[in-house]
């Protein structure tokens, strides 16, 4: 199994609490005969839409040596989840989930902004103490 961020049980718990359903922990996704790993799969029932939402979530800490190590290391294994699922669950939305503190410090900043803007990259913002779920930002 691979590691575990170290915000990966608050964020599923988090959702759990959110009424979210987690289908895989984590979720496989197969791309060109190679396995992938992201960190949750889940689903809620939307009863005002009657549909299934389904959600593909890479939690991130971002506590590395090099903060931009990360973010490029992020962007591309984010990019590999997404061709993956355009394949395998076209219906499934991938999120990268940050907590708040990580949103405050890191996310503010403009190659972070523009990172998440030119790759459209969903953004879940929660608050792991708390497990609440602060901002769904897509794009």
């Amino acid at each position: 199994m691979s590691r575990r961020d170290s915000l990966h049980f608050a964020l599923r718990h988090t959702l759990e609490k959110d009424g979210w359903t987690i289908t895989d922990d984590p979720l496989i996704l197969v791309l060109e005969q190679t396995l992938l790993k992201a960190d949750l799969g889940a689903e809620k029932f939307l009863t005002a839409e009657k549909e299934n939402r389904k959600i593909a979530v890479e939690v991130k800490d971002f506590d590395a040596d090099s903060v931009i190590s990360e973010l490029e290391k992020t962007m591309g294994q984010i990019q590999l989840y997404q061709w993956a699922l355009d394949v395998q669950e076209p219906e499934r939305e991938l999120f990268l989930a940050v907590s708040q503190s990580v949103y405050i410090k890191h996310f503010q900043k403009p190659i972070f902004q523009l990172a998440i803007q030119r790759n459209k990259i969903n953004l879940l913002v929660y608050e792991p103490d708390q497990e609440a779920i602060l901002q769904w930002i897509t794009y």
